[in-house]
């Protein structure tokens, strides 16, 4: 698998709330084998520790949890609650924090945490081979720790009163979010209960900087607006029809359109958990500077490979670059000569998109710096 596979989901008239809109996504037939129940966190006012089994834990924040049950028996729906720890957090291994099995057929997981730590562990061990340029903090520790910027969903302009007058169609098992018209999430989740019920939660997600920016500073976007000629309309069952009329075409004009690069782009596929007929995995994109959206994101896929549950996180164009910079360096073994080469600049310069970037800690600065005397000497 490497693309996303939305078959069997069809998109609804787009509403608008100022700069947000809002794309329904409807299911033909509703899954029923697997459903995201509720996790719901108890613990005190200010909320809980995480255990990572070993001893160590660490405090985060944790606006909402999911738990897919692929048992077939249904039943539960899913919720979300929000716990903050008190003791004093520890760094942990990013890969550690995401997942726990909940039962034969439950898996708990935490929204977008997938995603955000294979983002946040892309080549975390920094350089394989110890060439003189890397400091021996970099060798011995690598990219700990890694941090990026994020926004919660109530920090978005608009994106709350858009939620809380959006209008669930019948049928509705996802959501794709624009924000001054660049997509900026997509949700789908595999029943119409599960989703009247996740809706909220959007508000609690995280949403990149790139997201933030346009909410900030883009226009309102043109509404969809339905049109019927009255003169044909002499019952209510012609408004009706003529009202489907209208849906149907809006669909056909836009069916794919929406989310074209995320639906074309070629990912990475990490597979994370075989759930009996179902499989959980998170995926990167391929960091190429092509001025296209890019976004890292989760799903679960059935046998067949169709969505069942997605969600995404848009990369701002310094996390792409970033990415870009650090798959550049592990194909060329962290040699500085050879990824400056095959990114057709020059040495100094590619000291400095490495400072740029954020990894100036890494470098040996003494070695760098004689280096960069020597050629401009030589």
């Amino acid at each position: 698998m490497t693309r996303i596979d939305l078959s069997g989901l069809g998109v609804r008239p787009a509403q608008v709330w100022g700069g947000v809109r809002l794309v329904p996504l409807v299911r033909e037939e509703p899954v029923t084998g697997l459903r995201l129940h509720r996790e719901v966190y108890e613990t005190g006012p200010y909320g809980d520790t995480v255990e990572v089994g070993d001893g160590t834990a660490y405090t985060s924040y944790v606006p909402h949890g999911f738990v897919a049950d692929w048992s077939g028996t249904g039943g539960e729906s899913a919720a979300y609650g929000t716990r903050l720890g008190e003791e004093r957090p520890v760094a942990v291994p990013v890969r550690r924090l995401a997942r726990g099995r909940r039962g034969e057929s439950r898996l708990r997981f935490l929204p977008l945490h997938l995603a955000l730590e294979g983002y946040l562990a892309l080549h975390f061990g920094g350089p394989s081979v110890v060439w003189d340029e890397w400091s021996r903090e970099a060798v011995r520790r690598g990219l700990s720790p890694r941090a990026e910027a994020a926004y919660a969903g109530w920090q978005v302009p608009g994106l709350a009163e858009a939620l809380r007058v959006f209008e669930i169609h019948p049928g509705q098992c996802g959501v794709l979010l624009y924000v001054a018209d660049a997509l900026a999430a997509a949700f789908v989740v595999p029943h119409p209960d599960d989703y009247r019920l996740l809706h909220p939660t959007l508000v609690e997600d995280l949403f990149g900087e790139l997201v933030h920016q346009y909410a900030h500073y883009g226009a309102p976007v043109p509404e969809f607006r339905a049109s019927v000629e009255s003169g044909a309309i002499h019952s209510l069952g012609d408004l009706r029809r003529a009202a489907r009329a209208e849906e149907r075409a809006w669909a056909e004009a836009h069916d794919g359109l929406p989310a074209r690069d995320l639906l074309t782009t070629s990912y990475a596929f990490e597979r994370v958990r075989t759930m009996g007929g179902f499989r959980l995995h998170r995926f990167l994109p391929p960091f190429l500077r092509t001025g296209q959206e890019q976004h890292i994101g989760e799903l679960i896929c059935d046998h067949r490979g169709r969505t069942l549950y997605l969600k995404t996180f848009r990369l701002s164009e310094n996390q792409i670059r970033r990415g870009h910079l650090l798959r550049r360096l592990a194909d060329c073994d962290w040699h500085l000569e050879r990824t400056a080469e095959a990114l057709g600049t020059s040495y100094a310069e590619l000291v400095a998109r490495i400072r740029r970037a954020g990894f100036d800690g890494l470098l040996n600065a003494h070695v760098v710096a004689r280096r960069l005397r020597d050629k401009e000497e030589g």
